[in-house]
């Protein structure tokens, strides 16, 4: 079997699968070098990042003696581990592809960074004559930020009235690192009741995989005359990838409110003044009888009561 066809094809492949990365840069260069860069988009203190090259020689000739310096003047190359990509020769319709780890230093300043890459190739006319070198240098933008990013993402009607049940729901993303040990904590004022459990506790949450808690929240039997906001807090406590704890919160204001004269509730029933029609078996029940039928209903039922009101009379 020819296995000289099968190893580019399972490098394009290794460089397709999905990956924390977020950001690529792309280079044409002389004679049909395509180059790909593919680093994260955001980058914490104290972690260990790679950057991903991959070259493909889609001209008509040879190149050799390639080669990739990267550079850094924030210290962020790995120590010990090669700072350069040599390839030797790389064939017509042939690719290769490699990585450069960094460590970002805790003292690093936050904000935008650069990776400086040299690139240098040979181009070998007709595949047989070296012509001279050619370079090409490349920024690679590194974004630098002291702490992960952990979003809490809360879902609510802006806007709720009394004796009424409404939805609430609650999603936690962390976006560079998992984190463990989550707890996520729901806390709401005293004009408010909770269905179901108001604090939830995971073990890891991956980076990147959103976590959704839905609940319902039940308002205050008592009428209000006049709407006022009441806050709801949401608190998410977590260790991070390097085993510190942290948390973060957030808060969120709600408009209570007095009762319109007609209220459509977000699962399908009406309020109508003060009388509640719920959105169950029944509902649909009566949505399939024809109006008219419902109306011949209620005649035929007052009807009947009247008739044996007379009879009672009679007798």
């Amino acid at each position: 079997m020819n296995f000289f066809w099968i190893m580019p094809l399972l490098v394009c492949l290794f460089f397709l699968l999905p990956n924390s990365y977020a950001a690529t840069i792309t280079q044409n260069l002389e004679g049909g070098m395509d180059i790909e860069i593919t680093y994260p988009d955001e980058i914490i203190t104290g972690r260990e990042y790679s950057i991903s090259v991959l070259i493909k020689n889609n001209g008509w000739e040879d190149k050799q003696d390639i080669s990739l310096i990267f550079s850094s003047q924030d210290k962020f190359l790995a120590a010990g581990i090669s700072d350069d990509i040599i390839i030797g020769k790389l064939a017509q319709g042939g690719a290769y592809g490699g990585n450069i780890d960094l460590l970002i230093p805790n003292d690093s300043n936050s904000g935008i960074h650069f990776i400086n890459l040299k690139y240098s190739q040979v181009l070998v006319a007709n595949n047989k004559t070296p012509q001279p070198a050619i370079y090409h240098d490349i920024a690679i933008p590194i974004m630098i930020k002291e702490d992960p990013t952990v979003t809490v993402h809360t879902k609510i009607p802006e806007s709720i009235f009394a004796n009424a049940e409404f939805p609430i729901t609650v999603e936690v993303l962390s976006k560079n690192i998992d984190i463990t040990d989550v707890n996520i904590k729901i806390i709401t004022p005293e004009d408010i009741e909770f269905r179901g459990e108001t604090s939830h506790t995971f073990s890891k949450i991956e980076k990147n995989t959103p976590v959704e808690i839905t609940s319902r929240i039940i308002t205050t039997n008592k009428e209000v005359n006049l709407e006022y906001k009441l806050p709801f807090e949401i608190i998410v406590a977590y260790t991070d990838d390097v085993g510190n704890k942290k948390e973060d919160s957030q808060t969120i204001s709600v408009v209570l409110r007095p009762r319109t004269f007609m209220e459509l509730t977000v699962d399908g029933g009406i309020w109508i003044g003060n009388f509640f029609i719920a959105p169950y078996v029944s509902l649909g029940t009566i949505i399939g009888i024809p109006a008219g039928a419902i109306i011949s209903l209620i005649i035929r039922k007052k009807q009947n009561s009247s008739k044996k009101r007379s009879k009672k009379k009679k007798l």
